[in-house]
């Protein structure tokens, strides 16, 4: 492996391990509000944060740069404030990576905190205990099998994201090219052999993160 390669993969451990630090946080918090709570238009709420599990992803990576490129609705404001703009930076994988795995974190966690007992829940309320206590002594241990299952799974997706990365980061050598950016420029230069050991690499990483996904969501709570 020479450095161009040692590069792309490094900045793919760098890329998925920030975007699931903030998918951890932000995934767990969306998740609860939507288990917990009933409000309208709480299903068309989901679907919004689903959407980039089953779009196109260079239809999210087209959205991504109508708000937060350089003249994007968010975007144009960070620009004008700092004369800095997310584009073609790593930074910019992260957020790619970020909203293309999130909607995994919140249908796992979901799911999770609403097979939490309601008896269980009920029973810390009669005990005095508030919301937020109920919710971190009570519910999101029940659930942490799902929780971890859908922080692992993010991870993995993070790792492997391409289209929205491609569009909102560029190709970049050195600078952003992923192990997946990588892929497609060695098989598209003919650099087979490079291109086989990313793929191997990238599909055994791939492979390992859905058997601990697997393993945490079958373990039983005690």
């Amino acid at each position: 492996m020479d450095s161009s390669v040692l590069f792309s993969m490094r900045l793919s451990l760098q890329v998925a391990a920030v975007a699931t630090a903030f998918i951890f946080v932000i995934g767990i918090a969306v998740a609860y509000f939507l288990a917990r709570k009933d409000f309208k238009g709480k299903e068309l709420l989901d679907v919004l944060f689903t959407l980039p599990l089953v779009l196109p992803p260079t239809v999210t990576g087209y959205y991504l740069i109508v708000l937060f490129g350089r003249n994007g609705t968010v975007g144009k404001i960070i620009y004008q404030w700092t004369g800095w703009t997310i584009m073609f930076t790593w930074y910019a994988a992260v957020l790619a990576s970020f909203v293309v795995a999130l909607p995994l974190m919140i249908k796992t966690a979901r799911a999770a905190i609403e097979s939490v007992d309601v008896t269980l829940i009920n029973a810390s309320y009669t005990l005095g205990r508030t919301e937020f206590e109920t919710a971190v002594r009570i519910i999101l241990p029940l659930a942490r099998r799902g929780i971890i299952a859908g922080t692992v799974l993010s991870f993995a997706r993070a790792m492997g994201e391409f289209g929205a990365t491609l569009m909102l980061a560029g190709n970049l050598p050195g600078k952003t090219d992923t192990m997946p950016l990588a892929i497609y420029s060695l098989s598209g230069s003919g650099e087979w052999s490079k291109a086989n050991g990313m793929v191997i690499m990238l599909t055994l990483l791939s492979g390992f993160f859905l058997y601990l996904a697997n393993r945490y969501s079958k373990r039983p709570i005690y």
